[in-house]
């Protein structure tokens, strides 16, 4: 043995060939620290070992690295920028040594190589994948960019248009495509992996492989003449502004640095991408979307923790309801492999139901993303019915009748008496009481809420809602069958409007607020949207939920939190509503919608929606953008922060991420608790305390006041 270390070890093979074999002590392979030191012993070890003509990379466990260990990024990115570039420089200098070594070397890529594990496999001679092998640099999607060497191995391996493409986008690639592109020497089969890597390595050694050549290249300048370097450059950058924009500072980072880089060695190169990577840890963005993959993987482990301790399995699901949401739900079940039962009262319902099934899977079709196959399957999965005594073997029922307490009460109770006695039922209300539907029911410790958000099979958030009476068992199994079902499970606690719809409506509220103070409702939308990074602004969002839904979720809201959320006097929405103007749904809203020449939907700003509102709002003014910011997004804030002090939701990172995938809260701000955070909680303060005139929706919790006051954190 060469050298041994916790997370790998360096033995000598026959025939002066080496082995580097990466097998940490946890379940996978990252680039922490402790693993960045391994590597660098095991430099020094095979420097001083005479006699080995070359060396092997590879993993022992199912992905080969999955990149660098994202928990220590909080606190090496809390430290100085002389620190952080010492740590990054450091690190980098760790992977140059290797990729000098004195003999060929030849990584085997099985499983996940990202990040990090790619920048492994980059700083070797020559690359051999299997068919599992996913390769790729995802730092993008981190808010930073590759920091141990990889804006400058990839361009010079695979071109600098490549390059970009895969560093800015932060797709990975299976080994075929990785093969097409240059990025991999071989594509074999995993039992083929090690025995074809060390024949690759051997031939390298014997001069049949230039791989001289190959680090040369690697070390070089870019091979790039000036129309050539014009044209990729300005290609990339106009590609990143397309689909970037202004708010992540990262991609454009990239595409800076490689150009600047392009006409240096190795060792200049490297400091500019240090440079570069430095700055972007500094950035909010990163911040935020550093703060996503921690909350993320939070989530993620409360869920697998409750799935794993359900007593109850699920294996045949049911859907009461029959429309466009009952329909997605029974896609998003049948899809997930796991079969439902559609119950409604009319065939002409289950008909729309299994026809929101077929419209998705053929939009799939269209894309090529589903075969014929998978739509039959799909499809089969789906029982449509109009009979209760259907539901008598169903483990789980989804109510999705309706948003009507009676309705939903009477058919939850007709329910109870069909389906057996160890059933789960649920409700998917957006709104109502879970405590209140509960009386309906004999068992209300089988029943949860199962809030999903439309359009279903896109939107990846599931709230459920436990009862004062919910069982732990059942709050288990349905997060259980959430999973199964490929969506995100966040269990909040019942209130009015549960987690997400309550911190909506005072923003919806806000809106209504500045609309009668006159701000004309495109310019706020075209504020919320470009500046604050909203996928849509108020108006557009309350036509797409639908501005029928709007209104009666705000009685709901009024008479459940009725200090806060008291029905507005001349509410614009309620106005719109009793005009019959109900958002998308019928095409008419705060905008009108239609389509062009050419089918594609159109969207203009109703000269009807204006005429109705003149007569309940201010003459039309210009507000500033950053006032539109704060009068929306400081009533989202505040009620944020008294669910989390009243218990609804666990953690701010849990309410962060709710917001996140049930809202399409701006990544890059990383959800509304880091966008306290990233102002500071005593700005916050300071910023809500200067609107507090506005009402009771504007005004603060001691809590947040005393946090502040204290130096605390949300995050902390």
């Amino acid at each position: 043995m060469i050298y041994t270390g916790k997370s790998l070890s360096v033995s000598l093979l026959d025939d002066g060939f080496a082995e580097l074999v990466f097998d940490a002590e946890g379940s996978v392979n990252k680039f922490d620290r402790q693993t960045v030191t391994e590597l660098d012993e095991a430099t020094q070890a095979l420097l001083k070992e005479s006699g080995v003509k070359g060396l092997v990379v590879r993993s022992a466990k199912s992905a080969f690295i999955v990149g660098a260990d994202i928990t220590e990024f909080t606190g090496l990115f809390a430290m100085d920028e002389a620190e952080v570039l010492n740590w990054v420089a450091n690190t980098s200098q760790v992977f140059d040594r290797f990729e000098d070594l004195p003999f060929p070397t030849v990584a085997a890529i099985n499983g996940f190589a990202l990040g990090g594990g790619c920048e492994m496999t980059l700083a070797c001679d020559l690359r051999v994948a299997d068919t599992t092998a996913s390769i790729g640099l995802p730092e993008v999607k981190l808010g930073i960019m590759p920091g141990f060497g990889g804006t400058v191995r990839l361009p010079r391996l695979i071109g600098a248009d490549n390059a970009l493409e895969w560093m800015t986008t932060g797709k990975d690639r299976k080994g075929a495509k990785a093969l097409a592109e240059g990025a991999v020497d071989a594509v074999v089969a995993p039992e083929s992996l090690r025995d074809s890597a060390l024949s690759m390595l051997k031939d390298a050694a014997d001069g049949k492989f230039k791989w001289e050549a190959r680090r040369a290249q690697k070390k070089a300048p870019l091979q790039l003449n000036k129309n050539e370097a014009m044209m990729s450059f300005s290609t990339a950058q106009a590609m990143v502004f397309a689909q970037a924009g202004k708010h992540y500072p990262a991609p454009h980072k990239m595409v800076e640095t490689v150009q600047k880089a392009a006409g240096l060695d190795r060792d200049g190169a490297l400091k500019l991408e240090n440079a570069g990577f430095v700055a972007l840890t500094k950035t909010d963005a990163a911040q935020a979307q550093i703060g996503i993959f921690l909350a993320d993987q939070l989530v993620r482990s409360k869920g697998k923790k409750q799935a794993k301790a359900a007593t109850k399995e699920v294996k045949l699901n049911a859907v009461l309801g029959a429309g466009i949401m009952g329909g997605g739900i029974a896609y998003q079940s049948a899809v997930k492999g796991m079969p439902v039962i559609m119950k409604d009262i009319n065939t002409e319902a289950l008909d729309l139901g299994l026809n929101e099934a077929a419209n998705i899977l053929g939009k799939g079709m269209q894309r090529g993303k589903v075969d014929a196959k998978t739509m039959a399957k799909t499809l089969n999965a789906i029982t449509p019915t109009l009979d209760y005594n259907t539901l008598k073997d169903a483990d789980l029922v989804i109510e999705a009748v309706v948003e009507n307490p009676k309705v939903k009460g009477i058919v939850l109770k007709e329910v109870e008496d069909v389906v057996a006695d160890d059933a789960i039922i649920c409700s998917n209300t957006s709104t109502i009481s879970i405590n209140q539907l509960a009386k309906s029911l004999d068992k209300p410790e089988r029943f949860c809420g199962m809030h999903f958000f439309n359009p279903v099979h896109r939107m990846p958030l599931v709230e459920i809602i436990r009862g004062e009476n919910t069982s732990e068992d059942t709050i288990n199994a349905v997060v259980a069958t959430t999973l199964r079902m490929g969506k995100t499970p966040i269990v909040v606690n019942d209130c009015p409007g549960f987690l997400v719809n309550r911190v909506l409506f005072p923003y919806f509220a806000g809106f209504s607020k500045l609309l009668i103070d006159g701000a004309d409702f495109v310019a706020v939308d075209k504020v919320m949207e470009k500046q604050f990074g909203w996928p849509m602004g108020p108006a557009y969002l309350m036509d797409v939920v639908g501005i029928d839904t709007g209104d009666h979720a705000a009685d709901v809201m009024a008479a459940g939190i009725p200090e806060r959320m008291a029905r507005i006097g001349d509410d614009p929405v309620t106005v719109l509503y009793k005009e019959k103007r109900l958002g998308q749904k019928n095409g008419k809203g705060f905008y009108n919608y239609g389509k062009d020449k050419r089918g594609k939907p159109t969207k203009v700003a109703a000269e009807e929606a204006y005429s109705l509102l003149a007569p309940i709002t201010a003459d039309t003014k210009d507000f500033d953008a950053q006032d539109i910011i704060a009068r929306l997004m400081i009533p989202m804030a505040n009620e944020a922060i008294r669910c989390l002090e009243e218990g609804i939701v666990g953690t701010a990172a849990e309410a962060d991420m709710a917001l996140l995938y049930g809202l399409g809260f701006p990544p890059f701000r990383g959800g509304v608790f880091r966008w306290i955070e990233t102002m500071g909680l005593a700005n916050f303060v300071e910023l809500a305390d200067k609107y507090a005139s506005l009402g009771p929706i504007y005004q603060i919790s001691d809590g947040v006041r005393k946090m502040a006051a204290e130096g605390k954190s949300y995050f902390a």
